[in-house]
């Protein structure tokens, strides 16, 4: 891989994963379109390992408060009388709520990894997960906030995730979704996509490297793998402070209207055979 197609997805990378956009889908068309086979352990293992950028800047600019939930749950571990406090009950939360998406994914990792590249199924999920979105938004209550939050929220929210294992229907689209038809505010939501995001991405990173790594190795290669994660952790810190002020003040309308466009425009290229499906 070229050093600047790796900094190219790296961009897109960051710019995606916490935007209800769809980052494995976005990476998937930009692949097609720059050439490479989409289909290639290589270029998949690639497109799952660059996600880990993104976990770093959520740990960096979470970590004052991954510490504090932390430090709660180790305390309650050991104290009674320490398990009251709520910061230990939502990291039982976010622990639960991972559970889903680690099964789901190591049981369907071939399927994954080889039928749901296809760019129909991108091109699909974009629209029709923008209807749930749609429905998601208008039917919010919003009356829960982080306090609020159980284990049952978290696990609901946690299967929603399992989802976004299709490419197009985005993990932050999920689990922001379901955690507004739970009743949390935007911005409640939004903070738990992002701490569901690091036992996910980080297991999913790590699986890719101990599986794939001859694959990397002879294919895209680490240290274009390595400059697009790095790139991706820049601008993904930068995403992560724009989409918490931003989501506190608008809806999700924009990101909706994109996917349908995106969708839409898939949808003529694959038709018109500009780009192959797979």
């Amino acid at each position: 891989m070229e050093w600047w197609h790796a900094v190219l997805l790296g961009v897109i990378e960051g710019v995606t994963e916490f935007l209800p956009i769809s980052s494995t889908g976005h990476l998937t068309i930009a692949e097609k379109l720059m050439g490479y086979d989409i289909s290639d352990p290589s270029i998949t293992a690639f497109t799952a390992i660059i996600q880990s950028g993104a976990v770093v800047a959520t740990l960096v600019y979470f970590w004052k408060d991954i510490v504090r939930v932390a430090t709660a749950w180790l305390k309650g571990l050991f104290a009674k009388k320490e398990r009251a406090d709520r910061n230990y009950k939502f990291g039982w939360a976010i622990i639960v709520g991972s559970i889903p998406i680690g099964v789901v994914g190591l049981l369907f990792q071939d399927e994954i990894e080889t039928v749901l590249r296809s760019l129909w199924f991108v091109a699909g999920a974009l629209i029709l997960w923008s209807g749930v979105m749609w429905y998601a938004d208008r039917k919010a209550t919003q009356k829960r906030g982080e306090s609020d939050t159980t284990w049952k929220d978290t696990l609901t929210i946690g299967l929603a995730q399992c989802l976004a294992l299709i490419p197009g229907v985005s993990r932050s689209g999920a689990t922001m979704s379901a955690g507004l038809l739970r009743g949390f505010d935007r911005v409640t939501v939004t903070r738990l996509s992002f701490f569901l995001s690091i036992p996910a991405l980080f297991a999913a990173t790590v699986l890719q490297i101990v599986t794939r790594y001859d694959e990397i190795t002879h294919g895209v290669g680490w240290v274009a793998t390595g400059l697009a994660t790095f790139v991706s952790f820049v601008v993904a810190y930068v995403v992560i402070a724009w989409l918490l002020k931003f989501i506190a003040k608008n809806d999700y309308s924009i990101f909706i209207w994109y996917r349908l466009g995106l969708g839409g425009l898939l949808i003529v290229l694959l038709s018109t055979g500009v780009i192959a499906a797979v």
